[in-house]
């Protein structure tokens, strides 16, 4: 079993995505969670995948693929933390990634395929992870950061994001039926 990190093992801006993540085993959860995210999403139209509830936000689409691109970041981060990596890791700039993967153009179905193969791999290599891998500290997204935190960070950034679906835009007004 992983425990929720101390807030002295990430930056305070990432509470907001530890914070959420419920007790229990985190690798469940992660599970859980994308398994949550596919029956949720599964069955919406290409033409609500490109729904956006306001015109500056992204649409449910480039949410999804949002949430792919950041999973391999964090898990690249979470690897090279794990592993000792004494090298600072860059922040990314996430709308220069929406912008340039075009995720509007993919079907939802080959987003969802693409989040759930992510998401197994980032579970696969966690279960290979020692207690002392976990608690290994390193320079990423501009802060210190255990590689523990990270793995609740992942998860967290789920959950905010769904909530931010459920809310924002299925629950929008001029959801298109």
């Amino acid at each position: 079993m992983i425990n929720k990190p101390a807030a002295d093992e990430f930056n305070s801006y990432f509470a907001k995505y530890v914070d959420i993540v419920p007790k229990g085993d985190i690798i469940q959860l992660l599970q859980q969670q994308n398994n949550e995210t596919i029956d949720l999403l599964k069955n919406y139209s290409e033409t609500q995948g490109l729904f956006k509830y306001t015109p500056n936000k992204w649409s449910i689409k480039e949410v999804i693929g949002h949430l792919s691109d950041t999973e391999r970041i964090l898990s690249f981060t979470l690897l090279c933390i794990a592993r000792g990596e004494d090298m600072s890791l860059h922040r990314y700039d996430k709308d220069a990634y929406i912008k340039n993967a075009d995720f509007n153009r993919k079907s939802i179905k080959k987003l969802l395929e693409d989040f759930s193969v992510v998401r197994q791999s980032t579970l696969q290599f966690i279960k290979t992870l020692t207690s002392e891998d976990l608690q290994r500290k390193g320079t990423a997204l501009g802060s210190e950061v255990t590689a523990k935190a990270l793995v609740f960070i992942l998860a967290g950034h789920e959950l905010h994001h769904l909530k931010i679906i459920k809310e924002a835009y299925l629950g929008a007004e001029d959801f298109p039926n």
